[in-house]
């Protein structure tokens, strides 16, 4: 859980990052400009907390939820997209991290944004295994 939390800290940090997360039929997006981050265990799950309570939008995630995560570049037909995606035990997606912003306004890649996410990468690995926590008694 640790080590999803540090991966969630150092996204939230980067400016220009977007958060979605789709349920069904509903989707949320969030800008990640500077949120704050922060562990909430009063309910014994120890959830993790994008921005604030009284934010207009927040985000909350149950690390419990997220079983891997993989920094992806895809090729799109104009340019490539960069994100960090987040599955659960199914393989089914949770949460992406898109970072936006990332060409310059001749469509190149502007390098100290490609730098700001390579050493993400490096320093997490391009695919993640999240360790479960045991399991709490009632």
């Amino acid at each position: 859980m640790a080590r999803l939390y540090n991966l969630l800290a150092d996204i939230a940090k980067v400016d220009e990052v977007l958060l979605i997360v789709k349920s069904g039929g509903a989707t949320a997006e969030i800008k990640s400009n500077a949120l704050k981050i922060r562990q909430q265990s009063e309910t014994g799950v120890g959830w993790i907390t994008l921005g604030s309570n009284d934010d207009p939008a927040h985000l909350h995630v149950n690390p419990e939820h997220v079983s891997r995560a993989e920094f992806v570049r895809e090729q799109k037909p104009e340019r490539i997209s960069f994100s960090v995606r987040f599955y659960d035990e199914s393989g089914e997606r949770v949460l992406a991290a898109f970072f936006t912003r990332m060409y310059d306004e001749s469509g190149c890649v502007i390098p100290w944004r490609e730098r700001t996410y390579e050493q993400l990468r490096q320093k997490y690995d391009s695919q993640i295994t999240f360790e479960k926590t045991a399991a709490t008694p009632h």
